[in-house]
């Protein structure tokens, strides 16, 4: 079974960091770009943001450029999201996927591979 779990959510201050994980197996995750979705309560999911398959190509929302940073190691089939700067509007789940991208490196909204898993819960509070 071909998928990818995250993991490294938890409970943060506003202005803290966290680094969210995301681990394939059942698959080469080297071959397809990845990208990192939220969902808050009681909206729809979003991109936050995708990598090209080489690591090259980062592409990011609006909302999270500058204090987000998403990065892999193909190697060991993993894609990270490094958040800095952490706001309470980035309360949300946070899930990773394969998919495919379009001009630019404009990241795709849906999974290619498998569907979406559990993701991993990030709450900014005090």
């Amino acid at each position: 079974q071909s998928l990818l779990v995250e993991s490294g959510g938890g409970l943060v201050q506003p202005g803290g960091s966290l680094r969210l994980s995301c681990a394939a197996s059942g698959f080469s995750v080297d071959r397809y770009a990845v990208g990192w979705f939220r969902q808050a309560p009681g909206k729809e999911r979003e991109v936050v943001s995708c990598v090209s398959y080489t690591g090259l190509t980062t592409n990011y929302a609006d909302s999270v450029k500058g204090r987000f940073t998403i990065s892999r190691d193909n190697a060991k089939g993993m894609v990270y999201l490094q958040m800095n700067s952490l706001k309470r509007k980035d309360t949300a789940v946070y899930f990773c996927a394969a998919i495919s991208t379009g001009p630019n490196g404009r990241c795709g909204l849906v999974p290619v591979i498998g569907s979406w898993g559990q993701g991993t819960q990030v709450t900014v509070s005090s």
